[in-house]
């Protein structure tokens, strides 16, 4: 009960993930007007939290989403799905071979040095998008025990029966005793097209109040869930004191939240940030240390990989400056390596976690 958060003991699944997949075609430093190749990776917001704690962290894990059969990238997908150790749970639909349903393309290069990753969507006709209330047995996935669920803005912004969807799962996961967290992951270019400002705002609110945990910078909680952010003079990218400040907002419209955590990120270059964390548990503030990464290959994902490592530190009752310290080194560990998921092993994050360096292991 260190958190104020009753977690299950045990589940055939740790941690359910709702959300649409997709691709991301990564062409590197070169800008994409001028590629000529480019990798695929198989991404998603809500599956990289679940694909990290399965492969780094070795839990049970499950995502609840779309496959397209018959589209490009649909083996791919499924491929990437089993070999993280994500159990899937597919509502399937039949790509026509000319328009639908798709999974979404994201492009995204690296960016070099003074010139930032850019990063554009096709996601109209998306599978994902067309999942609704009723499309999955709830009572059957968890009847055999799930520990954790959880879903972000992102999907929220997509489709009006994503939202439904999200909000007919976490009403679900309190039925069974599970614990709900939401990132808010607020993408301006998505809510544009879903409905603006005020819908994203709206939106969320509704599926907040059902959440136990939350993530999100101040600029997700002011955007994404209209709250006031107060008067504090921001020192810098990495001060967390316009964050902790907003938690009595938080608290006072959503009283059921327990755990509020966000990354910070001072980016220099595309190759050069400055990285830390913090997380606030029932009123007290818990800082990740501050480590600056002079080498990124490529910062996607780093978000997700903070926040699988933080669930990790929950679901196992580790004490919140433990919890705080893993997220903030799995995500800084994943901006070293290519893709959106982790390619890093449980014992690098610990030992980075505790104040190891990048040394030759022998």
């Amino acid at each position: 009960m260190k958190y104020g958060l009753n977690v299950p003991d045990a589940g055939e699944l740790d941690l359910l993930s709702l959300g649409s997949i997709v691709t991301r075609l990564d062409p590197g430093e070169v800008p994409f007007t001028h590629a000529t190749d480019f990798k695929v990776h198989v991404s998603g917001g809500e599956f990289n939290v679940a694909a990290n704690l399965s492969a780094c962290f070795g839990l049970k894990t499950g995502i609840a989403s779309a496959l397209s059969e018959g589209w490009p990238f649909s083996g791919r997908i499924l491929r990437e799905t089993r070999a993280m150790g994500v159990k899937p749970f597919f509502k399937r639909f039949k790509f026509d071979g000319v328009k639908e349903p798709i999974h979404a393309i994201v492009f995204s290069d690296r960016g070099r040095d003074v010139r930032g990753p850019s990063v554009s969507y096709i996601r109209a006709n998306e599978a994902g998008a067309r999942l609704k209330p009723g499309d999955f047995n709830w009572d059957e996935i968890f009847g055999d025990g799930v520990r954790w669920v959880h879903s972000g803005g992102i999907y929220a912004s997509l489709s009006p029966t994503t939202p439904e969807l999200i909000i007919e799962m976490f009403q679900a996961a309190k039925k069974f005793g599970a614990i709900v967290s939401y990132d808010l992951n607020f993408r301006k270019k998505l809510w544009d097209v879903s409905g603006g400002g005020e819908k994203a705002v709206e939106t969320n609110r509704r599926i907040v109040s059902l959440a136990d945990v939350l993530v999100g910078n101040e600029e997700d909680l002011q955007a994404g869930l209209g709250l006031r952010g107060p008067e504090v003079e921001k020192e810098s990218e990495l001060d967390p004191k316009v964050f902790i400040a907003m938690m009595d907002e938080v608290v006072k419209a959503f009283p059921n939240i327990r755990v509020v955590a966000t990354t910070l990120r001072a980016v220099h270059s595309a190759g050069w940030h400055i990285w830390s964390a913090v997380a606030w548990v029932n009123g007290k503030a818990f800082p990740a240390p501050v480590c600056e990464l002079r080498g990124v290959y490529d910062r996607v994902g780093g978000g997700d990989g903070f926040a699988a490592g933080l669930f990790y530190g929950i679901l196992n009752d580790l004490d919140p400056e433990e919890a705080v310290k893993l997220g903030w080194a799995h995500g800084a560990l994943i901006t070293t390596t290519p893709g959106d998921t982790t390619m890093v092993t449980l014992d690098q994050v610990k030992a980075l976690a505790a104040g190891g360096s990048a040394r030759v292991q022998r």
